[in-house]
């Protein structure tokens, strides 16, 4: 391992025991501040480590500074050589950046719930890179603890989010006179849900005003954050061998944002009409492609596209069941065209079929 690797790798676990550390303190002066500083400096150093690791750059040519958090998650996302993070392990990264931002430059309020869905799901997401990249276990560089002791125990992440709507709602009553509270509490919510969605991950005050009124006048957490709404969430493991992680849903697809885009995150969750989604025939996938409707079939039935959500769903209008394609369908059979022809997928199809 080279040494800058080392070096910056030591810095990441460091920053993320200090993080640890703010979370699980008894008192709560600075503590949520403390956590979400601490622990976008841990993935920031892990990035760079990784990148380094394999091969990739963390500067650009004649540039004395390195390269910044988002363009650290561009180059683990989509740079071929690097690759090493999914599309919904970027969607934690830029959550967290988004919180970490508004702490640093302004206010945040989180619940304890939610910082601790947001502290777990980091903890989570640097163990599995620390796996992937450096097949290394973050057990073995931290001690072994159980659960700290606690006055709260943790709820659903979507149920503690539906929670959060109702105590904005609360806190907006008429009478109350906590509107800044209410933002507050409205802002973390805001940057969840807009680093979900790819877009301006700080919110301003006339969009935070905008979303209190809707929830004032009876909006739920799917009116206002489609974001959160478009994403699940798994939690597997118990006591001190939790995991938590953001997972797509079904149809809704997690795209890359162009480079360069305006108030934009790297990555974003685009809810889309499934019938617009998922919007060829077989015979449209065929001429797409420039293949016969049989070679088509094929190039399906190899790739195994039928089984990918990504790909191909099937709907039910009236009596009638139709398969329908998305454009990802199409660029996978084309990938496939590049390595080999039309005639040899058909032989290979035929053979497996056969078989």
């Amino acid at each position: 391992m080279k040494k800058e690797v080392r070096l910056l790798k030591g810095k990441s676990t460091a920053s993320l025991v200090l993080s640890i550390e703010h979370f699980n303190r008894p008192w709560d002066t600075g503590r949520s501040d403390a956590v979400l500083i601490l622990l976008d400096h841990a993935f920031e150093m892990l990035l760079k480590s990784a990148i380094l690791h394999r091969g990739g750059r963390i500067r650009e040519p004649r540039e004395k500074n390195t390269i910044g958090f988002d363009a650290c998650i561009r180059r683990a996302l989509s740079t071929e050589k690097v690759k090493f993070l999914s599309d919904e392990q970027a969607l934690t990264l830029q959550t967290i950046n988004g919180l970490r931002d508004a702490a640093q430059h302004h206010i945040v309020d989180l619940s304890e719930n939610q910082l601790y869905f947001h502290s777990q799901a980091g903890v989570t997401l640097f163990n599995d890179i620390l796996k992937f990249v450096f097949n290394e276990e973050l057990s073995n560089l931290l001690p072994d603890r159980v659960l700290p002791i606690s006055t709260i125990a943790p709820v659903d992440p979507l149920i503690m989010f539906r929670d959060e709507v109702e105590e904005v709602r609360r806190l907006l009553a008429p009478g109350t006179r906590r509107q800044a509270e209410a933002e507050a509490k409205l802002r973390s919510l805001a940057i969840t849900d807009g680093a979900i969605q790819g877009e301006m991950l700080q919110p301003g005050v006339s969009q935070l005003k905008k979303i209190g009124n809707q929830i004032r006048t009876g909006a739920q957490l799917d009116d206002v954050f489609p974001g959160i709404s478009g994403v699940g969430f798994t939690v597997d493991g118990s006591g001190p061998r939790v995991n938590l992680r953001i997972v797509k849903k079904e149809g809704i697809p997690v795209t890359l944002v162009p480079e360069g885009t305006a108030d934009a995150g790297v990555v974003a969750v685009k809810r889309v009409d499934e019938l617009g989604f998922y919007n060829l025939g077989h015979r449209e996938l065929a001429e797409k492609t420039g293949l016969t409707t049989s070679k088509a079939t094929a190039a399906v039935y190899i790739l195994g596209l039928k089984d990918d959500p990504d790909c191909f769903k099937e709907f039910k209008i009236g009596a009638s069941q139709h398969a329908r394609y998305s454009q990802n369908a199409v660029g996978k059979i084309r990938t496939l065209l590049e390595s080999r022809s039309a005639d040899e997928i058909w032989e290979d199809y035929k053979t497996r079929r056969n078989r």
